[in-house]
């Protein structure tokens, strides 16, 4: 199924830029990706959500892929969390929310500290407000390595091998080319603000935010799905144990053979359990879903 080309206006009129799947009258789902990757990271699982009669929307985040870089570089986590929040208003309906890491950051911040219901359910990837520290560190240094840029996709394409050591080395142009810019230099920079890493640090809240997380799970009364990869060094068995204790009704899917990167990793896998979700928790929730 093709996808089509949508610009949304996000806080402080920053551009936004999406990928959407689907009958545009359809339920919305909004997929928002973590640091560093790119509204690509979503398109077989968006793609298959279109052909069970969703509304796909992959968003590129401020500073990331083909959405407008901050000026002012504020890539703060309330600008994000304001972001995701202008887009849900866009698509008309409270839409269902597919975060990772910092997308999934976002859509918890978004829903459990508004004063109103931003999403009709939310799928969290990865990433809960209790995270391990090594894996922290583990994304920043693999965010780092690119800053000063590649020599060759090849090269680009060692460093993602190094990071994702479950997975088999690919060299895939057309892939690689989606996350990647040639500059005049002729060096391929990761296609992200730099600014995001020096600024933000990390796509993982720092201790900071803690009490703003802490807060906000409670207050979600959505349905909520956390899918976690068993490899996953990011993922505490305390803080999934704690994140669903908190979130009402909270539910678990584990993704063997998937480390951080979940949907690259595992994506069938992955793309049926938000499916199943999506069907059986949240649709039958829906006003007029059998409309759609």
């Amino acid at each position: 199924m093709d996808s089509r080309t949508v610009r949304y206006t996000g806080f402080e009129g920053i551009h936004l830029v999406a990928d959407v799947w689907g009958d545009e009258n359809a339920w919305p789902v909004l997929f928002m990706h973590g640091g560093g990757q790119t509204r690509h990271a979503w398109g077989t699982t968006a793609s298959a959500l279109a052909s069970r009669g969703w509304k796909a929307v992959s968003l590129d985040l401020r500073g990331h892929g083909d959405s407008e870089w901050a000026l002012n570089g504020d890539y703060s986590f309330t600008s994000y969390t304001s972001d995701c929040i202008a887009v849900a208003d866009a698509l008309g309906r409270p839409p269902v929310i597919v975060g990772a890491s910092l997308g999934g950051i976002t859509a918890i911040l978004a829903e459990g500290n508004s004063d109103r219901v931003v999403s009709s359910g939310l799928v969290i990837v990865d990433v809960t407000h209790r995270s391990n520290p090594q894996g922290i560190e583990r994304i920043r240094t693999f965010m780092r390595s690119g800053l000063g840029g590649f020599a060759s996709l090849e090269e680009a394409a060692d460093a993602i091998a190094a990071y994702t050591p479950n997975r088999p080395k690919r060299v895939n142009p057309p892939g690689l080319m989606k996350v990647l810019r040639q500059r005049t230099d002729g060096r391929w920079y990761w296609h992200w603000d730099p600014r995001f890493v020096e600024r933000l640090g990390t796509e993982v809240p720092v201790a900071d935010f803690d009490m703003l997380l802490e807060a906000a799970l409670p207050n979600i009364r959505v349905p909520t799905l956390l899918v976690r990869g068993k490899l996953s060094d990011v993922v505490t068995e305390e803080g999934v144990r704690d994140f669903l204790k908190k979130v009402p009704g909270s539910k678990l899917f584990d993704v063997g053979g998937a480390a951080h990167m979940v949907a690259g990793d595992q994506n069938d896998p992955f793309s049926n359990a938000v499916i199943e979700f999506l069907e059986h928790e949240v649709r039958p929730m829906l006003p007029g879903a059998s409309a759609d």
